[in-house]
């Protein structure tokens, strides 16, 4: 979620029913370096909390006064990345890298607990490929040395996000007898469905929601009110939706700059509107524009052009 899970989305996941948010994953050496970017992004607001401060990297040392550093920005939680799978992090060690290598990822977890009084978690996969699917072990072990709860997606490094994600290995360590933290299920939960379906079948504490969030925070009312109801929400109007994408952009240009802030809302605008027939033009100009105004102007046109029923 690199660019992704920043202040201003999160702040719309917040205002939509998200329980508990982490930042953007934060380079550890970048921290220890002061670099700029991995500076803002320990950028974190009251309303946010309770808020995780999620940070990675396959230096120990570098981890250990990363810990530090992130601590003095007061989460509530810091929170270690071990699954981003993308090659320039995982082929460094980081990520989902250190999967190759369980016991300086034991090693890792133990120094970064003891760096710091604050509660420490964890995010992971099942393993770095097929024939390394370690993770009830690994769970066992992550919990030995301190952490106070554990995420898992439910794929392999090797693949990436392709294919199902297998929920049966995350039911399998919260099933397990040894494991008292609590344990949250990642992976395909796009739908209030579904959210209740993997709950009920694996039986984790929680679900960790990802890639279904970009561009529709909403989904985290629609599944909170469909745990407690049985029953759909309606799904936002396009005014509802104007008026959040909207919102998203203008934060996005506050807390990054114009240039910055719409080259990274360009990403959420396809699951804003996804769905609307003929909007093809709209997205393109939403999509392309590099004209603050005229993107502006773009999103006010939307509700008269598109007054649809989801």
């Amino acid at each position: 979620m690199e660019d992704v899970s920043d202040p201003p989305f999160r702040a719309l996941c917040k205002k939509y029913g998200a329980d508990l948010m982490y930042t953007e994953f934060i380079s550890s050496e970048g921290l220890i370096r002061d670099a700029a970017k991995s500076v803002q992004k320990l950028d974190i607001f009251e309303y946010e909390r309770p808020v995780g401060i999620q940070i990675f990297g396959s230096n120990i040392e570098s981890m250990i006064e990363a810990t530090k550093v992130t601590a003095k920005a007061n989460p509530d939680i810091i929170d270690i990345n071990y699954g981003c799978p993308v090659k320039k992090v995982a082929c460094k060690g980081a990520g989902a890298g250190i999967l190759q290598d369980i016991p300086k990822m034991v090693s890792m977890t133990k120094e970064v607990v003891n760096a710091t009084d604050l509660p420490v978690t964890v995010k992971t996969r099942l393993g770095w490929d097929d024939d390394t699917k370690y993770i009830v072990e690994v769970a066992e072990r992550l919990q030995d040395v301190g952490i106070k709860a554990i995420s898992i997606h439910g794929r392999t490094r090797k693949q990436m996000y392709k294919g199902e994600a297998d929920w049966t290995l995350i039911a399998e360590v919260k099933n397990n007898s040894r494991i008292q933290i609590p344990v949250f299920g990642n992976g395909d939960v796009d739908s209030p469905e579904k959210a209740v379906e993997y709950k009920n079948k694996y039986g984790v504490d929680g679900i960790m929601i990802g890639r279904a969030s970009i561009g529709y925070p909403w989904i985290f009312r629609e599944i909170k009110h469909f745990v407690k109801t049985g029953e759909h929400l309606q799904k936002p109007d396009i005014h509802e939706r104007v008026s959040a994408a909207r919102e998203h952009l203008e934060m996005s240009v506050k807390w990054k700059g114009e240039r910055l802030g719409l080259v990274e809302m360009k990403r959420h605008y396809t699951n804003y509107f996804k769905g609307i027939p003929h909007f093809k033009d709209y997205r393109l100009k939403l999509v392309t524009s590099m004209d603050l105004e005229e993107v502006r102007d773009a999103l006010d046109e939307i509700p008269e052009r598109f007054a649809v029923e989801f």
